[in-house]
């Protein structure tokens, strides 16, 4: 049984350089990188020192608040480095990485004939439950609450986002097998969204919803505020379907195996394609490997509208799901603001001195420049044309910046992560952050209310 949700509002971006669907294998970088703040409020306490010798899946850190709670090695190898910043925190960990991986065994389970501690404590030392986050508060979930729903999206709106049924292909029997060990940690339900057909519309062990509409349509945000909102008290689990395999793997070969086969897009990419990317491996072999142009270029580890600019020398990151290279936009245009619009150089929801919504199908060739400088918020209403949450947007942005828990908590805070903003973020005439908005007020929630 399944079913239908159309999202309305919303906005959908062509972007030049969409990947084919062809896949290879990126090319293993000799050194690999950890970054605990991809963690968010998780407080690290190494396992490990300069020098020691590591299997892939040996802890490298682990949770202070939760110590059961393990970050592991992607890689076998040797800890060539602890980068630290002020006050000794940790920002990286670099690992020389042995040119074929030896695996810590955590041993070949099924999962549905696991008990809910045995799959909690499975997933806890493994380093897998760092896949999995909550609701409220978009961070590593915690074991001790558990979720009234787990959901999981299964496919990616984002402009030039990783198609998820063709990524995940040959990996049926394992994504079924982390569905199966997700079941088991909730007594209600697993939802499952697609938007195609694929072998997901089979997966057993599901609620299974067909949800159609423009990008944020994949965001699991949208889905959970169209399925079942999050309330004061309530807490929801959210996996993304590429980790949701990677559990399963775990389970099915007692191996921790964290490699994605994710899109590699963009204009200033000369082969867009799929590639296969273990977490923590340098950008420098997949930009080679996709015959980036490093001209003026963003090398983006995630999607154009959520992912981090890591550049050439930076690392694929735990929670990056496809790989970008769009241009800079390192210039300043005089009254750029008032000019008229042709081309695909530049785009925008109004029909004001632009008229690139003449040709609708046509590619865009979008650079970073955000064509204008931040100033206090206009009221527009092109928020609320591209936001399809039940949730007053401008209204909820403002309660963080003025630091107003209540009237946060009133509109909907419990619910929101810092990418159910992206789009509002890029529509804004304000030129305000608002992922780092939503992201700071979360902040402020989990210090204050906890």
């Amino acid at each position: 049984m399944s079913t239908d949700i159309r999202i309305k509002k919303g906005l959908d971006i062509k972007l030049k350089g969409k990947a084919k669907h062809e896949k290879a294998v990126a090319s293993r970088s000799k050194i690999f990188t950890i970054y605990p703040d991809d963690f968010h409020a998780i407080k690290p306490k190494l396992s490990i020192r300069e020098g020691d010798k590591v299997l892939a899946g040996d802890s490298l850190f682990y949770n202070k608040d939760y110590q059961a709670m393990q970050f592991v090695s992607p890689v076998s190898g040797v800890i060539k480095e602890i980068k630290r910043g002020a006050k000794r925190k940790v920002l990286e960990i670099v690992i020389q990485a042995d040119n074929q991986d030896t695996h810590k065994d955590f041993g070949v389970k099924t999962p549905s004939n696991l008990a809910e501690p045995q799959v909690k404590q499975s997933l806890l030392e493994s380093g897998c439950w760092s896949f999995i986050k909550q609701r409220p508060y978009d961070i590593v979930a915690n074991p001790d609450k558990s979720p009234k729903a787990i959901f999981v999206s299964g496919f990616n709106s984002n402009p030039n986002g990783t198609n998820i049924p063709f990524s995940l292909k040959g990996k049926e029997e394992a994504f079924q097998a982390g569905i199966d060990a997700l079941s088991k940690l909730t007594e209600g339900k697993v939802h499952l969204s697609v938007n195609e057909k694929s072998f997901l519309n089979e997966v057993k062990n599901v609620v299974l919803h067909h949800v159609s509409g423009p990008h944020p349509a994949g965001n699991v945000g949208t889905q959970i505020n169209k399925i079942d909102p999050v309330n004061k008290g309530e807490t929801v689990y959210t996996v993304n379907a590429l980790d949701v395999a990677i559990i399963g793997e775990l389970f099915l070969t007692g191996k921790y195996n964290p490699v994605r086969t994710v899109a590699v897009a963009g204009s200033r990419v000369g082969k867009p394609q799929y590639f296969d990317v273990r977490i923590g491996n340098g950008m420098k072999e997949i930009v080679k490997d996709a015959n980036f142009d490093l001209k003026d270029t963003r090398v983006i580890s995630g999607n154009v509208f959520t992912g981090l600019n890591v550049g050439e020398n930076g690392a694929f990151r735990h929670f990056s799901y496809s790989v970008a290279g769009i241009p800079e936009g390192n210039y300043y245009e005089l009254f750029g603001w008032a000019k008229p619009v042709f081309g695909n150089k530049k785009y925008s929801i109004t029909r004001a001195l632009t008229f690139t919504w003449l040709n609708p199908k046509q590619e865009f060739d979008l650079d970073t420049n955000t064509n204008g400088e931040q100033r206090a918020f206009v009221v527009t209403g092109f928020y609320e044309k591209v936001f399809p949450l039940d949730i007053l947007p401008l209204q909820i942005l403002k309660s963080c910046m003025y630091e107003d828990l209540e009237e946060m908590e009133a509109l909907g805070m419990y619910e929101v992560a810092p990418e159910d903003f992206a789009l509002t973020e890029f529509v804004c005439i304000s030129k305000q952050p608002h992922q780092d908005i939503i992201r700071k007020g979360l902040d402020l929630m989990i210090k204050e209310i906890g």
